[in-house]
């Protein structure tokens, strides 16, 4: 099965979806010292590592409205409990959510005045 490597990196008959120079699949210490290394050439903060990339793409799934079912399924986590964890939503986010919530629950307190 094709996944698209780029012909370019990857060895003939090899289908990584992110194959090294060599046609070897990237390990996930390779793509973390690659990471580390970017970060620390951008001076951005030391905390940031590799997995805040898919802790951001959990919160911003859910802030731009994605299923919380379909976020889960997407990171592969057994529970919901899991993927809530990595949720770091915004609190502008937060804000609009609550507001949403207040203004369905009034809804009808205002509609009969």
């Amino acid at each position: 099965m094709d996944r698209g490597a780029p012909p370019a990196l990857a060895a003939d008959g090899n289908t990584s979806l992110w194959p090294s120079e060599r046609g070897a699949r990237l390990s996930a210490s390779s793509v973390s010292t690659i990471f580390t290394r970017c970060r620390k050439d951008l001076a951005l903060d030391e905390g940031l590592d590799f997995h805040s990339l898919r802790r951001s793409y959990v919160s911003h799934l859910i802030e731009v409205g994605y299923d919380e079912l379909f976020v889960q399924q997407q990171v592969g986590h057994e529970h919901a409990s899991t993927t809530s964890l990595y949720a770091h939503v915004s609190p502008d986010y937060r804000a609009r959510t609550v507001r949403t919530a207040l203004d369905r629950i009034t809804a009808p307190l205002r509609e009969t005045k």
